[in-house]
């Protein structure tokens, strides 16, 4: 009877440290997910704002891109983007215009384009490089433009549709896109955009500091107003 009372002991025993083993492994697996979910409501939820740049010559930044607006506009916004990119999209259909009224054609921002296609975007660079083939024939605003509103999914056949619609030489811009001419510009768009501190699209640098993401138009006055002093 003895030696069964000490097995039932010994059984009860190891349960109760399994038991507590468990217990133990459980709440460490608690706090992890209780972490992570904190952790992504945070980056759902912060703000992306304007921080300062790695030191940058905004004129040396602005290289040969196109422009839009005045040339001695005192503010400049520098943008990377992705003609594939849904947030860079978003910046165009929903912020873009609401800079160009309130900003660009009062002469006090300029708009630099840079590119930074994704290699997530299959379509991504040849869009880049329709865009800078426009550019050689001064529609680069026109392709920029089109690319957005009709999207990319077409690839070049459609790039090449977009430049009889915008009444670009044709041959010279099948030439110009079929060549690859400008994908070395659109890297050295990208390392310069690296260099900078732009991590992602559509990335801005207005003034010397870095703006992330398609943020509102309220964040885009805030951080220009701060430039212009007022």
């Amino acid at each position: 009877m003895a030696k069964i009372e000490k097995i039932t002991l010994w059984i009860l025993g190891i349960q109760a440290i399994l038991l507590f083993a468990a217990v133990i492994q459980l709440g460490a697996i608690s706090a992890k997910l209780d972490g992570k979910a904190v952790e992504g409501s945070a980056a759902q939820k912060a703000p992306a704002a304007a921080q300062p740049a790695p030191a940058v010559d905004m004129e040396e930044l602005m290289g040969d891109d196109p422009v839009k607006g005045d040339a001695n506009a005192p503010v400049t916004i520098v943008e990377w983007s992705d003609f594939e990119c849904p947030f860079c999209a978003r910046f165009y259909t929903d912020t873009l215009s609401q800079i160009e009224r309130s900003y660009i054609e009062s002469g006090k921002v300029k708009l630099v384009y840079r590119d930074f296609p994704l290699s997530a975007h299959p379509q991504a660079q040849k869009a880049a490089e329709a865009s800078e083939c426009a550019d050689e024939q001064d529609r680069f605003w026109e392709m920029h433009n089109i690319l957005f509103e009709r999207g990319v999914a077409g690839g070049v056949a459609a790039f090449k549709g977009y430049a009889k619609e915008i009444g670009l030489n044709e041959k010279e811009f099948a030439e110009c896109l079929d060549s690859g001419k400008t994908a070395s510009e659109i890297q050295q768009d990208m390392r310069d955009g690296t260099a900078a501190g732009i991590r992602g699209t559509p990335g801005f640098i207005i003034n010397g500091k870095v703006v992330s993401g398609a943020q509102p138009y309220a964040a885009f006055a805030a951080a220009i107003e701060e430039a212009l002093g007022t």
